[in-house]
Protein backbone atom coordinates (compact mmCIF):
# COMPACT_ATOMS: atom_id res chain seq x y z
CA UNK A 1 0.00 0.00 0.00
CA UNK A 2 1.59 3.31 -1.22
CA UNK A 3 0.84 5.50 1.76
CA UNK A 4 -1.36 7.95 0.63
CA UNK A 5 -3.89 4.97 0.16
CA UNK A 6 -2.33 4.42 3.92
CA UNK A 7 -3.07 8.11 4.76
CA UNK A 8 -6.66 7.96 3.89
CA UNK A 9 -7.19 4.37 5.50
CA UNK A 10 -6.17 6.34 8.57
CA UNK A 11 -8.33 8.74 8.22
CA UNK A 12 -11.31 7.20 7.63
CA UNK A 13 -10.83 5.07 10.87
CA UNK A 14 -10.39 8.42 12.86
CA UNK A 15 -13.78 9.73 11.48
CA UNK A 16 -15.69 6.88 11.83
CA UNK A 17 -14.44 6.43 15.52
CA UNK A 18 -14.96 10.17 16.32
CA UNK A 19 -18.29 9.74 14.74
CA UNK A 20 -19.47 6.98 16.80
CA UNK A 21 -18.43 8.88 20.13
CA UNK A 22 -20.52 11.99 19.34
CA UNK A 23 -23.84 10.14 18.17
CA UNK A 24 -23.61 7.74 20.53
CA UNK A 25 -22.72 10.05 23.49
CA UNK A 26 -24.55 13.24 22.63
CA UNK A 27 -26.03 13.88 25.71
CA UNK A 28 -30.16 14.51 25.95
CA UNK A 29 -29.24 18.09 26.98
CA UNK A 30 -26.48 19.28 25.44
CA UNK A 31 -24.60 22.46 26.94
CA UNK A 32 -22.38 25.04 25.23
CA UNK A 33 -19.10 24.89 26.73
CA UNK A 34 -17.40 28.58 25.74
CA UNK A 35 -18.14 30.33 22.44
CA UNK A 36 -15.41 31.63 19.67
CA UNK A 37 -15.62 34.60 17.11
CA UNK A 38 -19.42 35.58 18.84
CA UNK A 39 -21.72 34.27 21.34
CA UNK A 40 -23.79 32.16 18.13
CA UNK A 41 -19.69 30.45 17.26
CA UNK A 42 -19.90 27.96 20.15
CA UNK A 43 -17.93 24.57 21.21
CA UNK A 44 -19.35 21.93 23.05
CA UNK A 45 -17.99 19.64 25.68
CA UNK A 46 -18.66 16.73 22.18
CA UNK A 47 -16.43 18.88 20.42
CA UNK A 48 -13.88 18.37 22.80
CA UNK A 49 -13.60 14.91 23.42
CA UNK A 50 -14.28 14.41 19.45
CA UNK A 51 -11.22 16.32 18.91
CA UNK A 52 -9.03 14.17 21.85
CA UNK A 53 -10.21 11.00 20.34
CA UNK A 54 -9.03 12.20 17.09
CA UNK A 55 -5.91 12.93 18.18
CA UNK A 56 -5.26 9.92 19.72
CA UNK A 57 -6.22 7.68 17.11
CA UNK A 58 -3.60 9.56 14.90
CA UNK A 59 -1.08 9.88 16.57
CA UNK A 60 -0.93 5.84 17.12
CA UNK A 61 -1.14 5.09 13.54
CA UNK A 62 1.69 7.67 12.76
CA UNK A 63 3.13 9.21 16.06
CA UNK A 64 5.56 11.08 14.19
CA UNK A 65 3.09 12.92 12.65
CA UNK A 66 1.41 16.68 13.27
CA UNK A 67 -2.24 16.90 14.45
CA UNK A 68 -4.03 20.80 13.87
CA UNK A 69 -7.31 20.78 15.58
CA UNK A 70 -9.98 23.44 15.07
CA UNK A 71 -10.40 22.97 18.99
CA UNK A 72 -7.10 23.43 19.82
CA UNK A 73 -5.68 19.55 20.09
CA UNK A 74 -2.77 20.54 18.25
CA UNK A 75 -0.13 18.07 18.60
CA UNK A 76 3.73 19.06 17.18
CA UNK A 77 5.43 16.34 14.91
CA UNK A 78 8.43 15.34 13.53
CA UNK A 79 7.15 13.94 9.99
CA UNK A 80 6.28 15.93 6.89
CA UNK A 81 2.65 14.78 7.49
CA UNK A 82 0.21 16.76 9.49
CA UNK A 83 -3.62 16.12 10.14
CA UNK A 84 -6.05 18.73 9.88
CA UNK A 85 -9.14 17.87 11.39
CA UNK A 86 -12.35 19.25 12.40
CA UNK A 87 -14.33 17.38 15.80
CA UNK A 88 -17.44 18.41 14.83
CA UNK A 89 -18.40 20.22 11.49
CA UNK A 90 -21.61 21.71 11.97
CA UNK A 91 -21.52 22.56 15.53
CA UNK A 92 -24.93 24.35 15.82
CA UNK A 93 -26.91 21.67 14.16
CA UNK A 94 -25.24 19.05 16.44
CA UNK A 95 -26.03 21.10 19.30
CA UNK A 96 -29.54 21.73 18.36
CA UNK A 97 -29.99 17.72 17.58
CA UNK A 98 -29.99 18.34 13.38
CA UNK A 99 -29.07 15.39 11.82
CA UNK A 100 -26.49 17.58 9.12
CA UNK A 101 -23.02 17.26 11.02
CA UNK A 102 -19.88 15.78 9.65
CA UNK A 103 -16.22 14.60 10.95
CA UNK A 104 -13.49 15.87 8.76
CA UNK A 105 -9.99 14.14 8.77
CA UNK A 106 -7.10 15.26 6.03
CA UNK A 107 -3.59 14.69 5.81
CA UNK A 108 -1.47 17.56 4.15
CA UNK A 109 2.23 18.17 3.45
CA UNK A 110 4.12 21.38 3.46
CA UNK A 111 2.62 22.92 6.14
CA UNK A 112 5.58 24.41 7.49
CA UNK A 113 8.86 23.54 9.67
CA UNK A 114 8.12 20.69 12.31
CA UNK A 115 6.60 22.17 15.72
CA UNK A 116 5.57 25.60 13.84
CA UNK A 117 2.03 26.61 13.78
CA UNK A 118 0.66 25.06 10.14
CA UNK A 119 0.33 27.24 7.58
CA UNK A 120 -2.50 26.93 4.95
CA UNK A 121 -1.36 28.85 2.32
CA UNK A 122 1.72 26.64 2.05
CA UNK A 123 0.14 23.06 2.58
CA UNK A 124 -0.95 20.81 0.20
CA UNK A 125 -3.81 17.66 1.00
CA UNK A 126 -3.10 14.38 -0.43
CA UNK A 127 -5.73 12.19 1.81
CA UNK A 128 -9.15 13.20 3.36
CA UNK A 129 -12.22 12.06 4.87
CA UNK A 130 -15.12 13.65 5.61
CA UNK A 131 -18.11 11.49 7.37
CA UNK A 132 -21.35 11.67 8.56
CA UNK A 133 -22.44 10.05 11.32
CA UNK A 134 -26.00 10.14 10.97
CA UNK A 135 -26.58 8.91 7.62
CA UNK A 136 -23.14 6.96 7.77
CA UNK A 137 -22.21 8.19 4.25
CA UNK A 138 -18.26 9.05 3.82
CA UNK A 139 -16.53 10.87 1.68
CA UNK A 140 -12.70 9.81 0.95
CA UNK A 141 -10.22 11.30 -1.49
CA UNK A 142 -6.48 10.62 -2.81
CA UNK A 143 -5.02 13.51 -4.38
CA UNK A 144 -3.93 12.24 -7.77
CA UNK A 145 -6.39 9.04 -7.21
CA UNK A 146 -9.98 10.25 -7.49
CA UNK A 147 -12.76 11.12 -5.04
CA UNK A 148 -15.36 8.11 -3.68
CA UNK A 149 -18.73 8.14 -1.76
CA UNK A 150 -18.81 4.69 0.42
CA UNK A 151 -16.30 2.95 -2.02
CA UNK A 152 -18.27 4.57 -5.22
CA UNK A 153 -15.82 6.89 -7.29
CA UNK A 154 -17.79 9.78 -7.80
CA UNK A 155 -19.15 11.99 -10.91
CA UNK A 156 -18.57 15.40 -10.14
CA UNK A 157 -20.95 18.48 -10.74
CA UNK A 158 -22.42 19.44 -13.82
CA UNK A 159 -21.49 22.33 -16.23
CA UNK A 160 -24.92 23.90 -16.16
CA UNK A 161 -26.01 27.26 -17.02
CA UNK A 162 -25.92 30.27 -14.04
CA UNK A 163 -29.97 30.03 -13.85
CA UNK A 164 -29.71 26.32 -13.58
CA UNK A 165 -27.51 25.88 -10.78
CA UNK A 166 -28.61 24.71 -7.93
CA UNK A 167 -26.12 26.51 -4.95
CA UNK A 168 -25.32 25.98 -1.39
CA UNK A 169 -23.69 28.78 0.72
CA UNK A 170 -22.88 29.44 4.62
CA UNK A 171 -22.61 32.48 6.34
CA UNK A 172 -20.59 34.10 9.18
CA UNK A 173 -21.24 34.45 12.93
CA UNK A 174 -20.59 38.34 13.26
CA UNK A 175 -23.75 40.64 11.99
CA UNK A 176 -21.20 42.50 10.16
CA UNK A 177 -20.23 39.14 7.76
CA UNK A 178 -23.90 38.54 8.06
CA UNK A 179 -25.56 41.61 6.59
CA UNK A 180 -22.96 41.61 3.72
CA UNK A 181 -23.23 37.81 3.13
CA UNK A 182 -26.90 38.23 2.72
CA UNK A 183 -26.74 41.43 0.42
CA UNK A 184 -24.47 39.29 -2.23
CA UNK A 185 -27.16 36.35 -1.80
CA UNK A 186 -30.19 38.90 -2.40
CA UNK A 187 -28.49 39.88 -5.44
CA UNK A 188 -27.12 35.99 -6.70
CA UNK A 189 -30.43 34.15 -5.56
CA UNK A 190 -32.89 35.59 -8.94
CA UNK A 191 -30.52 34.35 -11.05
CA UNK A 192 -29.38 30.62 -10.16
CA UNK A 193 -32.32 27.66 -9.83
CA UNK A 194 -32.34 28.14 -5.68
CA UNK A 195 -29.86 27.72 -3.11
CA UNK A 196 -29.27 25.63 0.02
CA UNK A 197 -27.86 26.25 3.23
CA UNK A 198 -26.66 23.07 5.68
CA UNK A 199 -24.67 24.89 7.66
CA UNK A 200 -21.41 21.98 7.30
CA UNK A 201 -18.85 23.16 4.58
CA UNK A 202 -17.50 20.06 4.56
CA UNK A 203 -20.73 17.93 3.68
CA UNK A 204 -21.43 20.78 1.01
CA UNK A 205 -18.14 20.44 -0.94
CA UNK A 206 -18.46 16.63 -0.99
CA UNK A 207 -21.95 17.70 -1.96
CA UNK A 208 -20.58 19.51 -4.95
CA UNK A 209 -18.76 16.53 -5.93
CA UNK A 210 -21.53 13.97 -5.52
CA UNK A 211 -23.50 16.27 -7.92
CA UNK A 212 -26.14 17.55 -4.83
CA UNK A 213 -25.06 20.71 -5.98
CA UNK A 214 -23.90 22.26 -8.48
CA UNK A 215 -21.74 25.07 -6.66
CA UNK A 216 -20.57 26.42 -3.80
CA UNK A 217 -19.29 29.52 -2.09
CA UNK A 218 -18.22 30.80 1.25
CA UNK A 219 -16.28 33.74 2.97
CA UNK A 220 -15.05 32.86 6.07
CA UNK A 221 -13.92 29.18 6.30
CA UNK A 222 -11.30 27.94 8.22
CA UNK A 223 -8.42 25.32 7.48
CA UNK A 224 -10.67 22.90 9.00
CA UNK A 225 -13.63 23.75 7.65
CA UNK A 226 -12.09 22.87 3.89
CA UNK A 227 -8.81 20.41 4.22
CA UNK A 228 -10.68 17.29 3.01
CA UNK A 229 -13.36 18.46 1.53
CA UNK A 230 -12.70 20.42 -0.63
CA UNK A 231 -9.85 17.69 -1.86
CA UNK A 232 -13.25 15.57 -2.46
CA UNK A 233 -14.43 18.30 -4.61
CA UNK A 234 -10.93 19.00 -6.80
CA UNK A 235 -10.65 14.74 -6.87
CA UNK A 236 -14.29 14.68 -8.48
CA UNK A 237 -13.34 17.06 -11.07
CA UNK A 238 -14.61 20.65 -9.87
CA UNK A 239 -12.59 23.36 -9.62
CA UNK A 240 -12.11 24.42 -6.21
CA UNK A 241 -10.72 28.22 -6.02
CA UNK A 242 -10.68 31.76 -4.22
CA UNK A 243 -12.58 34.75 -5.31
CA UNK A 244 -10.37 34.99 -8.64
CA UNK A 245 -9.81 32.61 -10.46
CA UNK A 246 -6.02 32.36 -9.96
CA UNK A 247 -6.33 32.63 -5.79
CA UNK A 248 -6.36 29.46 -3.47
CA UNK A 249 -9.57 28.92 -1.51
CA UNK A 250 -9.05 29.81 2.21
CA UNK A 251 -10.67 32.43 4.52
CA UNK A 252 -11.35 34.69 1.98
CA UNK A 253 -13.53 33.02 -0.30
CA UNK A 254 -13.85 29.21 -1.10
CA UNK A 255 -15.94 28.85 -4.49
CA UNK A 256 -16.08 25.57 -5.88
CA UNK A 257 -18.07 24.06 -9.04
CA UNK A 258 -17.42 22.79 -12.46
CA UNK A 259 -14.91 24.75 -14.25
CA UNK A 260 -17.12 26.56 -16.54
CA UNK A 261 -19.91 27.59 -14.27
CA UNK A 262 -17.27 28.33 -11.52
CA UNK A 263 -16.32 31.33 -14.22
CA UNK A 264 -19.65 32.02 -14.59
CA UNK A 265 -20.53 32.52 -10.90
CA UNK A 266 -16.83 33.78 -9.46
CA UNK A 267 -17.04 36.70 -12.08
CA UNK A 268 -21.05 37.76 -10.50
CA UNK A 269 -20.17 37.04 -7.10
CA UNK A 270 -16.68 39.51 -7.31
CA UNK A 271 -18.80 42.29 -8.94
CA UNK A 272 -20.88 42.41 -5.74
CA UNK A 273 -18.03 43.31 -3.85
CA UNK A 274 -18.60 40.32 -1.20
CA UNK A 275 -15.56 40.97 1.07
CA UNK A 276 -16.43 44.63 1.66
CA UNK A 277 -18.13 44.94 5.42
CA UNK A 278 -19.87 47.72 7.61
CA UNK A 279 -17.35 48.14 10.35
CA UNK A 280 -18.45 47.05 13.82
CA UNK A 281 -20.30 49.44 16.10
CA UNK A 282 -17.94 51.44 18.12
Amino acid sequence: MDERAALVEIAERAARAAGALVSRDRPERLEVLRTKSSATDVVTAMDTASEQLLVRVLREARPQDGVYGEEGGAAGGTGRVTWVVDPIDGTVNYLYGLPSYAISVAAVVGAGPAGSRPDPATWTAVAGCVHEPVSGRTWTAVRGGGARLDGTPLPGPADVELGEALVGTGFGYTPQRRAAQARVLAAVLPLVRDVRRSGVASLDLCAVATGWLDAYYERGLQPWDHAAGALVAAEAGAVVRGLDAGDPAGETFCLAAAPGLAQRLGDLIAALDPLAEEPAPA
